[in-house]
């Protein structure tokens, strides 16, 4: 892999963006180019793998970026709450145009390509484990902390779609509870 330079993360930076707001199929090659701010030759200087390849490391690199959020929310004494707070700002402030970072190439362009479908299996099982390494720390058994992980994760997924779709985030408000009130159940 090229080192990143100014024009790489730019690259990177542009895609994660364009991707999450637009999916993987109605961006195009030029537009990614341009919104780099580099010549077409330089984007091709660090993604010889073409837009398929900046994909997969634009949505490994946003997968990234919210599990730390998230990590830094749960291990500074943030609670599901938070993390919740988070999610429903990340909707509102970008007038529901970003919801989950992998969502939207997960479902245009995992069936396409193995490197970006395989870049999402990595971002959403980095996620899950945060959640279960969370549960865990709460003092929930191993296996159901597992189970759990993947439940809330699946619900989390399907409340933020449901909430940048109708653009109310009234859906993660009704997951929030769910899952606070599942989690305090397991706890006690």
């Amino acid at each position: 892999m090229a080192p990143r330079t100014g024009s790489r993360q730019r690259f990177l930076d542009a895609a994660a963006d364009l991707f999450q707001t637009q999916s993987y199929h109605a961006t195009g090659l030029n537009q990614l180019v341009a919104a780099g701010g580099a010549p077409k030759g330089s984007f091709y200087f660090h993604f010889p793998g073409g837009k398929e390849q900046l994909a997969a490391e634009a949505l490994t690199q946003s997968g990234d970026r919210l599990r730390e959020a998230v990590d830094t929310i749960l291990n500074n004494g943030g609670d599901l709450n938070a993390v919740f707070d988070a999610l429903t700002a990340i909707l509102v402030d970008s007038d529901f145009e970003r919801g989950c970072p992998i969502a939207t190439i997960a479902l245009d362009a995992s069936a396409d390509s193995e490197p970006i479908r395989q870049a999402c299996v990595a971002g959403f099982e980095s996620w899950r484990a945060t959640i279960e390494t969370f549960l865990r720390d709460k003092g929930i058994e191993a296996d159901r902390a597992a189970s759990l992980s993947t439940v809330a994760l699946a619900m989390i997924e399907g409340a933020l779609l449901l909430a940048k779709t109708q653009r109310d985030p009234a859906p993660l408000l009704a997951v929030a509870e769910h899952l606070r009130t599942t989690f305090e159940r397991e706890i006690s």
